[in-house]
Parts: structure tokens; C-alpha cells; sequence
């Protein structure tokens, strides 16, 4: 047989919900408070009590000591119990419901007492103060017990000092009026006592609600996966009080918003600046998945009110998805100008067939020299005006996409771009944007033109893209550079209204400006100012290339 298991030692604890322990830690403050309370006054009333009494015992003692009959008694008279002064000081006694008034002589002898026995002998207690002529209040024992006392000098007629007259107030009468307060004095302390025990209730209702019943190691737990759980997660959250105010930001959103610990407590205008984004936060820009851009981050924001009127947002890092949608939308029109390509070249062998064929061989060399030359001509205007190769490899690429749109892409006869760029990959973000805007602008119209000027100012680079097609109302010539703006569908993968932003933002980032006009003849211009985007020249190398410029003028 298995041994009996040992008995469950029984525990007692507090309770484990929020509610419980709440509710008796206050009726236990509100009991102490109460008992405190009731010590508190119960002290200071003994001792008032003890003084009522003691001044009591001295006024009934300055009375009897008044008396000029008991005087002249204790000078011609015996202290013997059915002499005079026995007598009077009984009957004051007893009028006066004292415990016991005593009349002694200069020696100390009792001439009156309450215990007969008494009357002839010494006192108990030291007479000498009152004998001296001073007023004596005091508590203390004597043979009669603890009782509150009051002595003074008994005097002649001449007021010379003959004895003393000592009356006592009975202790326990004191203390009977003292525990006769007590009762009420609870009643008091207990009405307070329900009342706190009411208001703790309703409290602990209030924060039972609000923490939804949880126990305390809970809602300790959750702050501790909260805090796991925001600063884990690769979203950006932001909380915000109704104030509007920063009151929480995970390590992804320091990264994303680039700002630091210094932002809680402040509003997103003031942490972020003007713009967008702050917009977003602060909740004047509703919406769901609104883009915005900060710094060289594309994101995507989304807030939800809480129910204290305060906000969460989160913020998604889309810029490594845009630069994909963007590669992505390359890599479609460079499909189309390929396919485009491929079946005029399908044309062009056809045409080179049929000269072939007829014995038309001139004119099949000739057809095969304009072709060619077409091709060359434009690449070789390209890089003669600009000598970046990532620059002048878009633009003859964005020339191929044009001509098969039916476009017309011109590169200015001002365009002059020196291979000294210190972010050709900016700027090829940039030209790329705008000249691709344009194309979208002027397709489907009739002359459809683009220009591209290109130019270096010493370090300063000066870009500007024009257009035949219908232009930007001056109204709106601000509104196209907001991010999320597009007046073009947005396509299935992602959305539109970050190209322009996009290159606003990185000719501010050079501190430069991005602004758009009405072109000579109609259309919209772009200006792109880039100060200090181009690197000093070497003094030999423009030497060698001021030798080489009459050499290549005069090969052509």
C-alpha cells in the first residue's frame, strides 16, 4: 500500500485579482485609519478628562477652605469623628458627591475623613505644598485609591496658615465617563469606516474595469511581452496620448523616422517637423496604407484611434519594395521597346529581302547605312553632350522607349554634363522620374515632344525636363510634389504618387529645389537645381580636354 499523502498545509494569501486585492488592501488602510483616528482623539480626552476632574477636586477644595466656621473649629475643637469639622466636611461631601474631603491640621493630622478610622491620624501623602500656602492639582493614590486631587491652605480670620483642605474626585468615576464617550466615539469611527469601505469598493470597481479583472502578476506579464513584442517586431509603432503626444516609439520606428528618445513627450510636429508624415500621425491625413516619405525611406502608415482618445500608428519600410515596382516597371519597357524593336527589325530584314531579291543592291546598302546611322547618330549625341555613362545610358535607352511610343526625345543643344558627379545614382533617380512623367504626359497628342537640358554651372548641376502635353494648373504646381498624389490609376503591384516626392526629396536632401513652370509653347517644365553636385575639375584634365575640343570639331 502506498504511504498516506502527508495533509495539505493550508495557506492564506491575498487574493490574485486586481478587484480583491485592491478592494481589502483600502478597507484595510481605511480600518488602521479609523483605530488610528480613535486613539488619537481617545488620548487627549483621558487627559482633558483628568484635568475637568482635578480642577473639579480644587474648586470644591478653595470652597470648603472658605468656610470661616471650620477655621475657628480646627483651632477650638478636637479631631474626633462627631466633631464639627467631620461634620461640615461631610456634608459638603456629600452635596458635592466628592470621594472624600479631608481637613487637616498644620501637623498633618486628619480632622475629617470618610473612613472614621482615619480621623486623628497623619495623612498619606506629602501636605507640605499646600501647608506652604500653594494650590496642589494632581492624580495619584492615597488610601481611598487613585483618585484626582485637589489641596489648598485652610487660613483664620487673620490669614495666617492653621492646616490644609485636600478633596478627591474617585478615579473610576473619571474613567466611567471616559468609556461611556468610547461607544459613540466607535459609532463615529465605524460610520467612517463604512464609508471608506464604500468609496474603496467603488474604486476597486473602477480599476477592475479598467484592468479587466487581470491579476497582477497578468498585467505584469503583458507589460513584459509588450515590451518583447514591440521592440521585436520589424513594423515601426508609435503611440500617442489624447494630447497628441509622443508616448511611445519601438527601436523600428527611431530607425525609420530617424529621431531618438528625445521625441516622447513632444507632438509629431515638433519631434518630425512639417510634412506628410507628421500629418499622418497627428491624424490630419486619414486613410489606410498611406504612403509617405522620410528621408530616403518610402513607408506605409496606418493609425487606429484607442479608446483613451489616443492613437497607434504603424509604419511599414516599402522603399526596397518601390526600388523593386520601379526596376520591375524598367524591366517592362525595356520588354516593350525589345518587342517593339524585334518586330521592326522583323520589318527592316523583310524591306532588306525584297531589295535583295529585286538585285536592288545600292539601294539595300543604302537602307542598311540609314538604319545603322539613325542608332549611331543618337547615341553618339547623347554622350558627346554628356560624358556620365549612367546618365547618357538612360537617356539613350529612355530615346528607344520614346520613338516607340511615338515620342520625341530631345536632348538641348545647352546640355553639357561633365563625368564628375558625386551621386550619378541620384541623379539618374531623378532625370528617370521626371523624363518618364513627361512620356506619360504627352502621350496620345499630336507632336508629341520631350527635352531634356542638362547642365553644369561649376559645381552646380541644373536639370530641366519640358513637354508638349497639356501642362499643370498653377494651382496644383505644389500639390503634384505631395507624396500619394497621382492624377494616373495606380497599377496592380503598387501605388502611385511617389516620383515626383521622390525627387523633391532628393534635391532637397543636396540642398537644392525641384519647382514646375509652364514650357515656352505650352507643356510643363521641371527644374531641378542640384547645388554642389559636381566635384572640382582637375586642372590637367581641362587642359587636355580644352586641346582636344578643336580636334573633334574638326573631325566632323
Amino acid at each position: 500500500m502506498s504511504p498516506t499523502p502527508p495533509a495539505r498545509r493550508l495557506r492564506l494569501g491575498l487574493p490574485k485579482r486586481v478587484f480583491s486585492q485592491v478592494l481589502l488592501m483600502q478597507v484595510a488602510i481605511a480600518a488602521g485609519v479609523a483605530v488610528l483616528a480613535t486613539g488619537l482623539f481617545l488620548a487627549p480626552l483621558s487627559k482633558q478628562l483628568d484635568q475637568e476632574a482635578m480642577r473639579r477636586a480644587l474648586a470644591i477644595a478653595q470652597t470648603t477652605a472658605e468656610q470661616p466656621q471650620i477655621a475657628k473649629d480646627l483651632i477650638n475643637t478636637a479631631p474626633t469623628v462627631d466633631g464639627p469639622v467631620q461634620k461640615e466636611a461631610e456634608r459638603i461631601r456629600r452635596a458635592t458627591h466628592a470621594e472624600y474631603i479631608v481637613v487637616l491640621d498644620w501637623r498633618g493630622v486628619r480632622w475629617s475623613h470618610t473612613d472614621p478610622e482615619q480621623i486623628g491620624r497623619n495623612v498619606s501623602t506629602d501636605p507640605t505644598e499646600a501647608l506652604l500656602g500653594n494650590q496642589v492639582m494632581e492624580i495619584d493614590n492615597g488610601t481611598l485609591g487613585r483618585s484626582a486631587r485637589g489641596k489648598v491652605p485652610l487660613r483664620d480670620a487673620d490669614g495666617t496658615i492653621i492646616g490644609a483642605v485636600s478633596v478627591g474626585i474617585k478615579y473610576d468615576s473619571v474613567r466611567a465617563e471616559l468609556m461611556g464617550a468610547i461607544p459613540e466615539l466607535l459609532a463615529y469611527a465605524g460610520g467612517a469606516l463604512a464609508v471608506g469601505a464604500l468609496a474603496a469598493w467603488v474604486i476597486s470597481r473602477r480599476v477592475q474595469r479598467q484592468t479587466r479583472d487581470l491579476a497582477f502578476s497578468d498585467i505584469s506579464a503583458l507589460l513584459a511581452e509588450r515590451e518583447a513584442m514591440l521592440h521585436g517586431i520589424r513594423e515601426g509603432v508609435v503611440a500617442l496620448d489624447r494630447a497628441g503626444r509622443i508616448r511611445l516609439l519601438n527601436d523600428e520606428a527611431h530607425r525609420l523616422l530617424s529621431i531618438d528618445a528625445k521625441a516622447v513627450g513632444r507632438s509629431p510636429d515638433e519631434a518630425l517637423g512639417e510634412g506628410r508624415t507628421a500629418d499622418i500621425l497627428a491624424g490630419r491625413v486619414t486613410g489606410t496604407d498611406l504612403l509617405t516619405v522620410r528621408g530616403q525611406r518610402v513607408l506605409v502608415a496606418n493609425r487606429m484611434p484607442t479608446d483613451d482618445g489616443g492613437a497607434v500608428a504603424t509604419l511599414r519600410d516599402r522603399t526596397e519594395l518601390e526600388q523593386l515596382g520601379r526596376e520591375l516597371d524598367s524591366t517592362r519597357g525595356l520588354i516593350d521597346a525589345l518587342r517593339a524593336q524585334d518586330h521592326e527589325h522583323a520589318n527592316r530584314m523583310h524591306t532588306l529581302l525584297g531589295l535583295l531579291e529585286l538585285d536592288m543592291y545600292d539601294d539595300a546598302v543604302e537602307f542598311v547605312g540609314e538604319v545603322v546611322g539613325d542608332h549611331r547618330v543618337t547615341a553618339e549625341q547623347v554622350t558627346e553632350k554628356i560624358q556620365d555613362p549612367l546618365i547618357a545610358a538612360l537617356l539613350v535607352g529612355k530615346a528607344t522607349v520614346a520613338a516607340e511610343r511615338g515620342v520625341a526625345l530631345w536632348v538641348s543643344d545647352r546640355t553639357r554634363l561633365p563625368d564628375r558627379l558625386i551621386d550619378p545614382r541620384g541623379l539618374v533617380t531623378i532625370v528617370g522620374n521626371l523624363v518618364d512623367n513627361a512620356l506619360d504626359a504627352v502621350a496620345g497628342t499630336l507632336h508629341a515632344r520631350v527635352e531634356v537640358e542638362l547642365r553644369a554651372e561649376g559645381p552646380t548641376a541644373v536639370l530641366r525636363v519640358r513637354d508638349t502635353g497639356p501642362g499643370i494648373p498653377a494651382e496644383q504646381h505644389e500639390l503634384i510634389f505631395t507624396e500619394g498624389w497621382s492624377t494616373k490609376e495606380p497599377p496592380a503591384h503598387r501605388k502611385r504618387g511617389i516620383g515626383l516626392s521622390m525627387v523633391r526629396r532628393l534635391a532637397e536632401r543636396q540642398g537644392g529645389s525641384a519647382t514646375v513652370g509652364e514650357a515656352d509653347g505650352g507643356g510643363a517644365e521641371f527644374t531641378v537645381v542640384l547645388p554642389e553636385a559636381l566635384t572640382e575639375a582637375a586642372p590637367e584634365l581641362a587642359l587636355t580636354r580644352a586641346a582636344d575640343a578643336p580636334v573633334k570639331e574638326e573631325s566632323r
